[in-house]
């Protein structure tokens, strides 16, 4: 049973929770023996807020200045964020900086570019003090948890599932625009989050694993929002009943309900995790104050958890196990119904129903990857189910990727990935590819149940213009080794016979004591960065004008947008280092014609900048200023910057990419207009690429193809209107409202500046 409360709650003596209401006040007085308590003190009584105190640079705790400890990127984010950095003014990384390389690992697609990449960044790492893990050591948040972590810390990284609150560290995953501030010494800017309590309960159920009990909280907080933006603070007496390893598998899932961070209580468990890993100096307990209020509370019975399983295409999109096998037909129609939507093709021939066989629904794959599968104790848990078994001859097949090099190896040493390969499973090195798409991508039409992160439109490989399409489907490691053991047949792991073993886990330091580059206070200033041929600096930008023409290029009308959906991975990850290059597959699986539309508009601001000789020449564009003119002669076309604009209800589910907006800027992006952002980082990463983070009440008043037309928007934003007035451009101008919504000072700098590389070099 999953309880959301309708208000906040507070815990008292870490036990007892007490539901906020009108008479709460009288209750906690006399409870502690007329001692007032006061809603603001036991704010102060959770665990999120001391780490947040601790790391802010301002007295002031309702807006936060935050420092980060440490950092992480990896292979697809490092190379922008240092060349931006480098733009910047970097001399020297001011705090441990991780660069690993677990998303492009794989050198074979895109000539020299994915190694090129590597060794930009060992290069980097020497140059500016920093700590480089190579490819197929480990996949980034492993290595953190191993390595990195430590109690009451706070850790920035450029990937969404930067999250290592099981093990008392509160971390985030940002844009890469981010982490360039924490570079350059600067800090993360935020109104001080609410805390939502996630009281755990009960011990689960043999077979029901860490992504069960996600997914099952996923599916009751997505949808209504519950923890968007919010940190998300583990307590209960449940935490003990479950291994480290098992709260890891949890927690890293907290970003797919979009909050914001993520902090569990410690105990002797966490201890031992630390002192396995020789840092026992980095433990440090945690847990709430004798009464600590929280703005929200999900209340979780760990004994009623069953298996899960994440249809297409959300993690959000749960049902049991048990469910879909009793309703199949049924639930398949709603599946179905519900991928038309994200699909947003109507003409997809996509169905699930040819995967009934015998009453049985049948998948072709199966994955155990990655920060959220590849775990020890998953593996481990996968072996015992499959021993003695066989995944047999048809089209089912079965892999699994430990999540680092220690883990494979004491998985070696224990004999379980001998019993793994026995069964037919192929065993691979530390990777991130299954989990967007550049790894184990399956068949036409085929299905693939994986222990990974998420299973958006096009992360196995979709690509649906070509009309290929294939799904994925969410599910813990054991149900999956239980779906091998019955040879592709959905199988729930509470449905099987077996004997978890669970063996010891023995940390060995030596594989990154002998092979990571370890630079943290050593950096050398003559060292030189190697460049390959696909590493490109950013194109300039110009300063936000005080009048803006923006076309809209764009209309996306589906309830959420993911990032996935703004900028594909998979293929497109070999040109994270080109932006030029990667802009060429900006919505290319949501609205091909949209990079051709872009480019179009920015080519009619850059005839602007040079005089407006062809502007002034075009009959659309010039209607356009005549209407506009009508109403405010004042207005020049040469002093006004024209940019396109997309639209779309939520866009920014998903991934940390700071290319979903970047690629949008350099194809001549100026604003995106939304009913909401599905993330803080979605919109940040606008922000920091100089983009104009609109909000839109209401259905919108203009159509694909439409001008907008914004007056004194340069002052609107350095004045702080909270309304700012637009106007769509048809043979009068049409007004409706816009909002930016809260942006710190700093943040309206850089939209005026026109990006973040600007706005530092304005400091210099």
């Amino acid at each position: 049973m999953i309880k959301l409360y309708e208000k906040g709650a507070y815990l008292i003596n870490g036990t007892e929770l007490v539901a906020e209401d009108d008479q709460l006040n009288a209750n906690l007085e006399a409870r502690f023996g007329g001692q007032v308590v006061s809603k603001e003190e036991a704010r102060k009584g959770n665990m999120a807020y001391e780490i947040l105190k601790n790391h802010n640079t301002l007295d002031n705790m309702e807006q936060l200045k935050i420092k980060f400890d440490k950092l992480t990127s990896h292979d697809i984010t490092f190379v922008g964020i240092i060349q931006t950095a480098r733009a910047s003014g970097l001399e020297k990384f001011p705090v441990p900086y991780v660069l690993t390389n677990c998303h492009n690992s794989l050198c074979a697609v895109g000539g020299t570019i994915n190694e090129d990449d590597h060794m930009f960044g060992l290069t980097a790492a020497k140059k500016y003090g920093g700590i480089y893990v190579p490819p197929h050591q480990a996949v980034i948040h492993q290595f953190a948890r191993e390595m990195l972590a430590a109690g009451g810390n706070m850790i920035l990284g450029s990937d969404s599932h930067t999250r290592y609150g099981a093990l008392g560290t509160m971390a985030i995953g940002e844009g890469g625009p981010e982490l360039v501030k924490q570079l350059l010494s600067r800090t993360y800017d935020i109104k001080c989050p609410e805390v939502v309590g996630v009281y755990l309960t009960g011990k689960p159920q043999k077979g029901v694993g860490p992504q069960d009990i996600a997914l099952a909280i996923i599916g009751e907080v997505f949808a209504n929002g519950y923890v968007n933006n919010k940190v998300m603070e583990f307590i209960g007496d449940g935490v003990a009943n479950l291994s480290v390893d098992y709260r890891i598998g949890v927690d890293v899932m907290t970003t797919e309900t979009t909050c914001l961070s993520s902090i569990w209580t410690t105990d002797s468990q966490v201890k031992d995790f630390y002192d396995l890993h020789f840092r026992s100096e980095d433990y440090k307990e945690l847990a709430p104050k004798s009464v600590a209020y929280y703005d929200g509370m999900i209340y979780v019975d760990l004994s009623t958890i069953k298996p899960m399983i994440a249809m297409p295409f959300h993690p959000s999109n749960v049902y049991t196990i048990e469910d879909l096998n009793a309703n199949l037909m049924d639930i398949l129609d709603d599946v179905e119904k519900r991928a038309l939507v994200s699909l947003d093709n109507n003409d997809v021939n996509y169905t699930l129903k040819d995967k009934v066989r015998n009453g049985r629904l049948y998948v072709e794959q199966g994955v155990i990857a990655g920060c959220a599968g590849g775990g020890f104790e998953n593996i481990c848990d996968a072996a015992d189910i499959l021993r003695d078994k066989y995944i047999g001859d048809d089209e089912f097949s079965l892999s699994i990727y430990p999540a680092s090099q220690p883990v494979y190896l004491e998985l070696v040493k224990n004999g379980r990935i001998a019993d793994l390969m026995k069964t037919g499973a192929t065993v691979r090195t530390a990777f991130c590819g299954p989990c967007f798409g550049a790894g184990d991508v399956p068949s036409n039409k085929g299905l693939s149940i994986r222990h990974s992160t998420r299973n958006f439109p096009n992360r196995e490989g979709s690509k649906i213009n070509n009309g290929q399409i294939a799904s994925v489907a969410l599910m813990d490691a054991r149900s999956i080794a239980a779906t091998a053991a019955n040879k592709g047949y959905l199988t729930a792991a509470t449905d099987v016979d077996v004997n978890f073993t669970k063996p010891k886990y023995f940390f060995d330091s030596s594989i990154y004591d002998n092979r990571v580059y370890n630079g943290v206070g050593k950096a050398d200033p003559s060292a030189e960065i190697k460049f390959g041929p696909g590493i490109v600096d950013w194109p300039s930008m110009v300063n936000l004008t005080e009048d803006i023409l923006l076309r809209v290029v764009s209309v996306i009308h589906d309830p959420v947008t993911t990032t996935d959906e703004l900028i594909p991975s998979g293929e497109t990850s070999s040109y994270r280092s080109n932006p030029l290059g990667l802009a060429e597959f900006t919505l290319s699986r949501k609205d091909p014609a949209y990079v051709g539309k872009a480019k179009e508009v920015r080519s009619f601001e850059e005839d602007r900048r040079e005089g407006c000789t062809k502007l002034s020449k075009d009959a659309e564009y010039k209607k356009a200023f005549e209407t506009i003119n009508a109403t405010y002669p004042e207005v020049k076309m040469q002093d006004t910057e024209i940019g396109s604009v997309v639209y779309a209800v939520k866009p920014g589910d998903g991934s940390a990419r700071e290319q979903a907006a970047s690629c949008q800027r350099v194809l001549g992006g100026l604003a995106n207009i939304a009913s909401e952002y599905a993330t803080k980082r979605y919109r940040s990463n606008l922000i920091n690429w100089g983009m104009l983070p609109f909000v839109l009440d209401g259905k919108e008043p203009f159509e694909n193809g439409d001008f907008i037309f914004i007056k004194g928007i340069k002052s609107a934003v350095a004045n702080k209107d909270a309304v700012i007035k637009a106007y769509v451009v048809k043979d009068s101008l049409e007004e409706f409202d816009l909002k930016l919504g809260d942006l710190t000072d700093d943040e309206r700098t850089i939209i005026q500046d026109g990006c973040l590389i600007n706005y530092y070099k304005s400091q210099k």
